[in-house]
């Protein structure tokens, strides 16, 4: 079963009463962290239940020490997946407004604990269920407790010191998945310092997505990504971003396009410029 699975809301609707699904609403606004949850009040995918970015995708910030979205604590988050409800056999969709950006997050998580099975995201997220005239619920479910029992896979993360090691190296293929002019330093809307990690390619997130605002076919994808590789072996690519949020979108993308899970720089350009030594880029 190949790791990224997308589902139709026309699929997912279908499944609604299938035993042992659990359905996350993801969504976020980085300009208003409140937004998720007030839009999943007023109205959500009928059995979601709401997992919001910063209190349970993400762990406390150390201003000065991490990034703005640290991963959180692995028992943690293990705890709060089994309040959702997630067994080992659990199917899992998750959704945010469109993009997929948030729904990646928790995607990627799921598959850093080892839940590598029967999870999805729904393509077109939200906007794709509207569109689909599918209706919203306001219902707050009350799971019976999971048994989901996980272990990080170090495997899967690259921490600042082995990346600025690794800066340089000819089969390196670092990705950054923000926006080109976030990644060029000319305009900076988040962090305090704009530019990006040296030797860095931009891949822009959003690329991963047609004007439908669903993802690409696999095809498309693997050609994206090829030309972002060379000639060097995928696997020596890292991905990042601003906060390693959007990153996991590029990552989900990839596994799409047939390659394998790369590994992630989670603290990405906000944990990056806490070190005033480590070398900064602008420009293409």
């Amino acid at each position: 079963m190949p790791l990224a699975q997308l589902i139709t809301a026309n699929d997912l609707h279908a499944r609604l009463e299938r035993p042992g699904l659990l359905i996350l609403d993801c969504r976020f606004a980085l300009d208003d962290p409140a937004y998720g949850q007030r839009s999943y009040a007023e109205g959500h995918i009928g059995a979601a239940q709401f997992a919001d970015l910063e209190r349970d995708l993400s762990g406390p910030v150390s201003k000065g020490v991490t990034g703005r979205h640290p991963l959180p604590e692995p028992q943690a988050l293990l705890e709060r997946l089994r309040a959702w409800g997630l067994d080992a056999s659990s199917e899992v969709v998750l959704y945010d407004d469109g993009p997929g950006a948030f729904a990646a997050r928790a995607w990627w998580l799921l598959a850093w604990l080892g839940k590598r099975e029967g999870v999805y995201l729904l393509d077109g997220g939200l906007q794709a269920w509207r569109a689909a005239g599918f209706a919203l619920s306001q219902a707050q479910p009350s799971p019976a407790p999971g048994t989901f029992a996980g272990q990080p896979d170090a495997g899967l993360l690259v921490d600042a010191v082995e990346l600025q090691q690794r800066l340089g190296h000819p089969e390196l293929t670092l990705l950054d998945a923000r926006a080109l002019p976030r990644f060029r330093g000319e305009v900076e809307p988040l962090d305090p310092v704009a530019g990006h990690i040296p030797g860095a390619r931009c891949a822009a997130f959003t690329d991963n997505l047609g004007s439908d605002g669903r993802f690409l076919p696999a095809a498309q994808l693997r050609q994206r990504f090829a030309a972002q590789l060379g000639e060097r072996p995928a696997s020596e690519l890292v991905a990042y971003c601003g906060s390693g949020v959007t990153a996991c979108h590029n990552l989900f993308a990839l596994c799409l396009a047939g390659y394998p899970l790369a590994p992630l720089y989670a603290g990405s350009w906000s944990e990056w410029i806490t070190d005033p030594a480590r070398p900064v880029a602008t420009g293409d």
